[in-house]
């Protein structure tokens, strides 16, 4: 079952912050940007949940924690409120810079977050472009990330795997084209859009095509690590609690 809580912070370090990946890959989203005349950090504020701003400019989009800088602001009363702008389109409150808000989220925001959606819950047409599954697949694994991270720290479930879990960087990623660090420091994850420098533990996956498999269920995953295709290294518990966690997010991205 879904934690309203867990979900918003889901949809704000699992889907929301795939913007920032989006703006830099996607040509679609590189010209929505490019008309964006004036710098614009919107801020979203969630009681008892999530706060972060995205800084949106003519070269993409960067999320920050808290609300610091922010030129224009929108608060939502509770967690279901925030996920209902996600599920639905409904906007929260205005709190800083009204016109503005209103005029950027119901414009270049609404049409990045469309684009978004296109990739992350593709059409079998679509990905049959193969730059279009391409990007959907990296976009995907993103979302993942983040969302991995989202519920290790606010799920009730995930966070039993989260405690069993040693401190140390795990990389996760598609070999030679994107790759991910899960940071965990005293039972806290977060999520760095790069390799790690020294990492404890490693669970890569040999091609896109397998990636891709393995987020839609097409894939088995014992079948491709007996394989060989998906190659795991050093503390191997990291990588299980992990795992576990990852039955988690499909039940909310599901």
């Amino acid at each position: 079952m879904k934690e309203p809580k867990a979900m918003a912070y889901v949809n704000m370090y699992g889907v929301l912050a795939t913007l920032e990946n989006l703006c830099e890959i996607d040509d679609v989203a590189k010209k929505i940007c490019k008309k964006i005349k004036k710098p614009v950090s919107l801020c979203f504020e969630v009681k008892d949940g999530p706060c972060c701003t995205f800084n949106f400019s003519k070269d993409g989009c960067k999320m920050t924690e808290g609300d610091y800088g922010c030129t224009c602001k929108m608060t939502f009363a509770s967690p279901e409120k925030f996920n209902a702008l996600i599920d639905d389109g409904k906007p929260g409150i205005p709190t800083k810079g009204a016109v503005q808000t209103l005029a950027f989220l119901l414009g270049p925001f609404t049409k990045l977050t469309n684009r978004l959606t296109e990739l992350l819950m593709p059409s079998e047409k679509n990905l049959k472009n193969r730059q279009f599954f391409e990007e959907s697949t990296i976009l995907t694994f993103y979302t993942i990330g983040g969302a991995i991270c989202a519920l290790a720290n606010n799920d009730s479930i995930s966070k039993h795997s989260a405690f069993y879990t040693v401190d140390g960087d795990v990389q996760m990623g598609i070999t030679d084209v994107c790759y991910a660090t899960i940071h965990v420091e005293n039972h806290i994850f977060s999520l760095v859009k790069d390799k790690p420098v020294k990492p404890r533990a490693i669970m890569e996956f040999k091609t896109i095509d397998l990636a891709n498999g393995l987020f839609n269920g097409t894939a088995s995953t014992m079948a491709e690590l007996c394989a060989g295709n998906i190659y795991m290294a050093g503390m191997i518990s990291m990588v299980d609690n992990i795992n576990r966690i990852l039955d988690r997010v499909a039940a909310y991205l599901g």
